[in-house]
């Protein structure tokens, strides 16, 4: 029988006489052998290509993963008030207090005995709801400069070169504080490489000049003059002032979450008047709710005073500066016929003759 097996494996074949005899192995050992030759071969043949990844910053890894993240808009209206002045902070609702009441805090933790810090700035951390006026738009981030009544030490270089024709008006600027003031002149100097704009922060213009600005618009870019940015208009002494002691600030939404907004500004220092801080908080607040979106609900959600380099930080109310929902009637008025009002006031009148009577 295995000699029957044997000679079945190996066949003998001639095609032609006289030609060599030639063996064919048919086991299934000998296949599988010759079948794993060749996938080995052909993995030989694929060229294996590594490719060096250089180093991806943490905010650009895994960006398939969706990672949980809390929600940066801070509601405690849920949570219980508090019944006396020692208690768990996380478990209750935050202190509000009056502008007045958080700046004596920031004083009394900057005293000599403490930090002994008197001078110490006074921050402001205004969180936004970006949410625009459909749910899938966010206000844009937006970088504005907020005019102030009383000015302060900001610590920033701002140089303010302005272009304008007239005597009168560029008197008006020399005496307003500008750092540099001209006009073609001026813009035939910069053309031709005199000056460098570069070495200045802010350009105000008249609108007189605006047709021989236009040549420089190339230059200044995003910088150039334009009544969105209030750096175009007639009266320069006031926009002088406003960009040379005014507070600089800018909006920027959360990266994670785009309807989180949130500005950080300095409005004065701790030795300043308390009335004096309170009404550049006020001026900021409302220069911040010009950028409201035509929506239902809050566009400023909290604001937080502090005064590093103490890491306490105080809520107060916004809501007595600026309004705190939109209101559909402030921003399209309507306007009653001339009639009607007569009418109106024709009843009110009697109606306070009866009571008098």
């Amino acid at each position: 029988m295995q000699s029957l097996l044997s000679s079945i494996r190996a066949l003998a074949v001639r095609q032609h006489p006289g030609d060599a005899l030639r063996c064919l192995h048919l086991t299934a050992v000998t296949e599988a052998a010759r079948k794993g030759t060749r996938e080995k071969a052909r993995k030989k043949k694929v060229k294996v290509e590594v490719k060096k990844v250089g180093f991806i910053p943490h905010n650009q890894r895994d960006n398939k993963i969706n990672v949980k993240r809390a929600d940066k808009h801070v509601d405690d209206s849920w949570k219980q008030v508090p019944k006396d002045d020692v208690y768990v902070g996380r478990y209750y609702r935050w202190t509000v207090y009056s502008v007045a009441e958080a700046i004596q805090c920031h004083r009394e933790t900057h005293h000599p005995s403490m930090y002994n810090v008197p001078n110490a700035p006074l921050n402001v951390e205004i969180e936004l709801n970006m949410q625009g006026e459909k749910a899938t738009r966010f206000v844009d981030n937006f970088q504005r400069m907020a005019m102030i009544p009383h000015k302060f030490a900001h610590g920033e270089e701002r140089k303010i070169i302005v272009f304008t024709k007239g005597n009168n008006e560029i008197i008006e600027a020399r005496e307003a504080g500008a750092s540099l003031v001209g006009g073609v002149e001026l813009i035939k100097d910069i053309t031709a490489g005199e000056l460098l704009l570069s070495d200045y922060q802010y350009f105000i213009a008249h609108p007189n000049i605006l047709a021989e600005l236009i040549a420089l618009r190339g230059l200044m870019k995003r910088k150039f003059p334009n009544p969105k940015s209030e750096t175009l208009g007639t009266n320069l002494a006031e926009m002088i002032t406003k960009f040379s002691n005014g507070i600089s600030y800018s909006a920027s939404k959360d990266e994670y979450q785009q309807n989180f907004g949130l500005i950080s500004a300095c409005v004065g220092t701790l030795d300043m008047d308390g009335q004096q801080l309170e009404e550049n908080i006020r001026y900021l607040l409302q220069d911040v709710d010009t950028m409201r979106p035509k929506r239902e609900g809050r566009f400023i959600n909290r604001v937080l005073l502090k005064s590093p380099p103490s890491s306490e930080q105080l809520k107060i109310d916004p809501f007595v500066y600026v309004p705190e929902l939109w209101d559909k009637s402030t921003m399209k008025p309507k306007r009653e016929p001339s009639g009607k009002k007569v009418e109106a006031e024709e009843q009110d009148q009697a109606v306070a003759q009866q009571a008098s009577n």
